[in-house]
């Protein structure tokens, strides 16, 4: 196996609905969501947050993406001082994406022209994830 960098994303309950959304709209596929009850010592999970997901593994040709709930007794204070950044190699596909992720969230910078890409725009989608999206990038001078 090669050494591999992934983000990992924190939820309130609402892992499971993310991951398939993301799965749905990048083309990927959802390999793993696991339940904090269906977890080694899951019978001694507090009732309400036997259904929660400890863990969810989303793969794409191109990248992994993984996350879960929070764990029981640990406060969930939003995703924060991050972003999801991502490139597509054309406009089209990074509109149809920012759109989709659009729906239900926040634009905090809508799709424009830019010196390293074609297209980008920052939103944070209605599961609280912020995104960078870029759509055709360019090539950058090097030192």
């Amino acid at each position: 196996m090669t050494t591999q960098l992934c983000a990992y994303l924190s939820y309130d309950g609402r892992c499971a609905e993310a991951m398939a959304f993301y799965a749905e709209v990048l083309g990927a596929r959802l390999e793993a969501l696991i339940t904090y009850a269906q977890m080694p010592g899951g019978e001694a999970t507090p009732p309400e947050h036997a259904q929660r997901i400890a863990h969810a593994y989303l793969v794409h040709p191109d990248f992994a993406l993984m996350a879960g709930d929070t764990p029981p007794g640990v406060p969930f204070n939003g995703i924060q001082g991050t972003m999801m950044a991502i490139t597509f190699p054309t406009v089209a596909e990074a509109q149809r994406v920012f759109q989709a992720f659009a729906e239900g969230g926040r634009v905090t910078m809508p799709l424009a022209e830019t010196f390293w890409a074609d297209t980008f725009g920052m939103l944070t989608d209605r599961f609280g994830t912020p995104w960078g999206i870029n759509g055709g990038p360019r090539e950058m001078p090097t030192s």
